[in-house]
């Protein structure tokens, strides 16, 4: 019999860690290939993990709630033949090589280097569940078991997560949170002239009485409201509106939405539409498609749009449609119903919400007119789509203006002021209004 390595599979370009939400199978039950082992859970989205082999469930080494670093052996899967690679692989680096002067020279400088990082933060001292990850940055920052203590985490029961780790390491360099003290010191009379250190921000307590009905937040949720936070602590938000003019769209769309329906099987909403058009706009306004990191402006090559869709919970996912500008109408509506409806389902895959570099979002759908929504970070912008409305407006003719019944809608544009000004913001919106309005009402489809 041999023994296989279950391993955290890599989830997307920045996924380094999930928590395990549920086991779908237990010590002793038979597996077989492809069929889930396990359910985990992302900053992103929820998943679930297969098996690579079929064979027998030996052994489990990480509980329910546990965070697990990609790549990690998460089970042991007992399977006939001989032993995998990777166990064969974890056996050879067990074998001691030859020693030489050298090797133990090298050897003798790594125990050190070990022995020197371990000292500076003794995680022995704490009672408190920190994953790997977060004990690596602390290590590799320099932060003490009393700094990391005073974290307010928001992991599950408090828990300190990376994004929070991550986010105090980055507050203590600009100087935004007083250094708490590695050893204890003895009282110092306070100077005269010295400044008293900002306090963060505490949340004020909250009554509570007998009739009361106290929710617990979901995972999504409160993930939701911690980037949500940062977003506003990190960008500079600012908005800019302008009213656009959609009727050539509504009748065109209202014109060809059964045959596209009975021709393509898919539906002609209005999102693809729009879509087409924000692609266009950033392929004209290239410093809107960038990230910002740290003082360094990334210029993104691809166009990748994100798309603010519904879960059945009621929270908010993004998935992103890659190179949208590439896509015709057809290739763009196809896109957003597969990833609308995979949303829906809960059955978006992890890579389905990376390598955004816009976001789109449809505020309409609840019928609200206008919205300042919160920029997705690290992107510099997102644009709100309002709801649709029939109104009074002045239409100008060659033979002179008069008022006629239009459908008119206004574009909300957030964008982050520290790189954007109010002429690019401002620019785009209305360059993104005036291709709406301008749509070809004998396009063909």
């Amino acid at each position: 019999m041999a023994k296989f390595e279950l391993k955290l599979p890599k989830m997307g370009e920045s996924v380094a860690e999930a928590t395990i939400t549920s086991w779908l199978k237990n010590v002793g039950d038979t597996i077989e290939m492809d069929e889930p082992v396990l359910e985990i859970a992302t900053d992103k989205v929820d998943s679930e993990v297969p098996s690579e082999v079929d064979g027998k469930l030996v052994e489990i080494l990480f509980q329910v709630d546990d965070v697990v670093q990609v790549g990690q052996t998460i089970a042991i899967i007992e399977t006939e033949g001989e032993d995998s690679g990777d166990s064969a692989s974890a056996k050879a680096e067990q074998t001691p090589a030859p020693s030489t002067p050298e090797v133990k020279a090298a050897a003798s400088q790594v125990e050190k280097e070990i022995t020197q990082v371990s000292e500076t933060v003794n995680f022995s001292d704490s009672d408190s569940f920190y994953s790997p990850l977060v004990k690596n940055i602390a290590k590799e920052e320099n932060i003490s078991i009393a700094e990391l203590e005073s974290i307010s985490g928001s992991g599950k029961d408090g828990r300190v997560t990376k994004d929070d780790i991550l986010k105090y390491v980055a507050d203590k360099k600009s100087g935004k949170v007083a250094t708490v003290s590695k050893e204890p010191s003895t009282p110092a009379a306070p100077a005269s002239h010295s400044a008293a250190p900002k306090q963060a921000p505490v949340a004020a307590p909250v009554s509570v009485n007998g009739e009361d009905e106290i929710i617990e937040m979901t995972r999504m949720g409160k993930l939701i409201a911690h980037h949500m936070v940062a977003s506003v602590q990190t960008s500079a938000h600012v908005q800019s509106f302008i009213e656009c003019d959609v009727t050539n769209i509504w009748n065109w769309r209202k014109k060809h939405k059964d045959s596209f329906k009975q021709r393509e099987g898919e539906n002609l909403t209005f999102t693809p539409i729009f879509m087409e058009a924000v692609a266009q706009a950033l392929k004209e306004f290239p410093m809107m498609n960038i990230a910002l990191d740290g003082d360094r402006i990334i210029k993104r090559k691809n166009i990748n749009l994100g798309m603010a869709a519904a879960l059945p919970d009621g929270n908010l996912i993004v998935p992103v449609i890659k190179n949208a500008d590439q896509l015709n109408l057809v290739g763009m509506a196809k896109s957003v119903n597969d990833l609308a409806n995979r949303a829906r389902n809960g059955k978006l895959k992890p890579d389905d919400t990376q390598g955004g570099t816009y976001t789109v979002t449809n505020v309409g759908t609840f019928g609200s007119v206008l919205g300042t929504p919160i920029i997705n970070q690290p992107q510099v912008g997102i644009l709100a789509l309002g709801a649709i409305r029939k109104v009074p407006a002045v239409v100008e003719t060659p033979e002179g203006d008069f008022i006629g019944i239009r459908m008119k809608m206004f574009l909300s544009h957030s964008y982050d002021h520290r790189v954007v000004n109010g002429a690019l913001g401002g620019q785009f919106v209305q360059r993104v209004a005036q291709l709406l309005e301008a749509f070809d009402v004998n396009r063909t489809v």
